[in-house]
């Protein structure tokens, strides 16, 4: 009879490199039978497309958080699933706006299910190590999300100074006083965590989630049936990015495929065989549906070709 399925649960906030940090993962664990549930808040998954690779097992749960009741029993079926096909791992990706505070009742309810059949191995939460310290203060989803962690990844550690990593690092201690804190340069870090017990830093008493369908952020999919210059969807993006928490997908361009990622003020295009016949990119928006009109307005303007926005 296999070992327990080791359950790791992979947290951060918008951008911050969750699937950069997963992808990385799954090239160490190759040898190993893994599967990933991935969560986005989109209709659409665009995360779960980067990831896939022969011999992985993917489930996509989408429009909402897994940690609200409209996507709870969602989550637990797929849970449940997972524990039927006797894999070594599973990780969950959760969406960069989950408040995990209440995952003690998922491992609850599938232990009722299907018995003792997860280690559950540690909450991993990424941090965006450059704009951390700007985020902490304002969107209390970062908190939540470090509160309850078990061992906390400062990203990015390459594109900041040594004085800023201290200082991300006395702020962690103020939220989350035992959880392991390590480095990521250029996405990487040390694996060695997969051999450690991330659940010795478990300290926190769980809490109920702040996500409910009442506060989910509005995401929209824009769709596009051509090519555009690199320069004019970057003008597009430009314009509209104060009003989005994230914008993300595949877009073609005059240069070819790109996936196209949106976090704050930074811009990143980057060349991929992921694209189909159709660009798509998810927009996450700060201001709910008021960002319909300035998005056709934008595009009308910059643009100027048809689009749909759903």
């Amino acid at each position: 009879m296999l070992d327990k399925t080791k359950l790791y649960l992979l947290t951060g906030f918008l951008g911050a490199g969750k699937t950069t940090f997963l992808t990385n993962v799954l090239k160490d664990l190759d040898d190993k039978k893994v599967s990933v549930i991935m969560n986005e808040f989109g209709k659409v998954g665009i995360d779960g497309s980067i990831i896939k690779k022969e011999g992985m097992e993917l489930v996509e749960l989408n429009q909402g958080s897994i940690f609200c009741s409209c996507l709870q029993l969602s989550f637990v079926s797929a849970l449940v699933e997972m524990s039927d096909r006797n894999m070594e791992y599973v990780f969950v990706e959760s969406s960069g706006l989950a408040d995990p505070s209440n995952i003690d009742e998922f491992l609850e309810a599938v232990e009722v299910a299907k018995g003792d059949v997860y280690n559950y191995s540690g909450a991993i939460c990424i941090i965006d190590g450059v704009n951390f310290l700007d985020q902490i203060d304002d969107i209390e989803t970062v908190e939540r999300q470090l509160k309850f962690s078990h061992l906390v990844t400062i990203s990015k550690a390459d594109l900041i100074d040594d004085k800023k990593i201290k200082r991300i690092k006395e702020k962690i201690r103020t939220i989350n006083k035992r959880a392991d804190i390590v480095e990521s340069r250029m996405g990487k870090i040390d694996y060695k965590f997969l051999d450690k017990d991330l659940m010795i830093n478990d300290w926190e008493e769980y809490e109920d989630t702040s996500n409910t369908p009442e506060n989910r952020p509005k995401t929209l999919t824009l769709t596009f049936d051509g090519e555009l210059p690199k320069e004019k969807l970057t003008l597009f993006l430009e314009t509209i990015k104060k009003d989005c928490y994230r914008i993300k997908g595949f877009f073609k361009l005059d240069d070819g495929w790109n996936q196209v990622d949106v976090v704050n003020k930074r811009i990143d295009y980057s060349p991929t065989d992921k694209g189909e016949n159709m660009s798509e990119i998810v927009i996450i928006s700060k201001i709910g549906p008021q960002i319909i009109r300035p998005i056709f307005n934008a595009w009308e303007e910059l643009v100027g070709q048809d689009m749909k926005l759903r």
